[in-house]
């Protein structure tokens, strides 16, 4: 999902979203100049309360 459609889908301001995403608050990667994030890795992380591992075993946390 592109910043636009997580922000919508959470009903976040997309200047939060970023904040959240660059300090890894929410599971997302950079491809060029634009984040990206996976739609179940999104759920996951809102469905285990806040706290998700990435894929790369690290924790990251995701805010309501």
């Amino acid at each position: 999902m592109t910043v636009d459609e997580l922000a919508g889908n959470l009903q976040v301001a997309k200047s939060s979203l970023y904040n959240f995403a660059q300090d890894g608050k929410v599971p997302g990667q950079k491809v060029g100049r634009h984040w990206r994030f996976h739609k179940a890795a999104i759920e996951a992380c809102l469905n285990a309360g806040g706290k998700a591992g990435s894929e790369d075993g690290g924790g990251q946390t995701c805010k309501r």
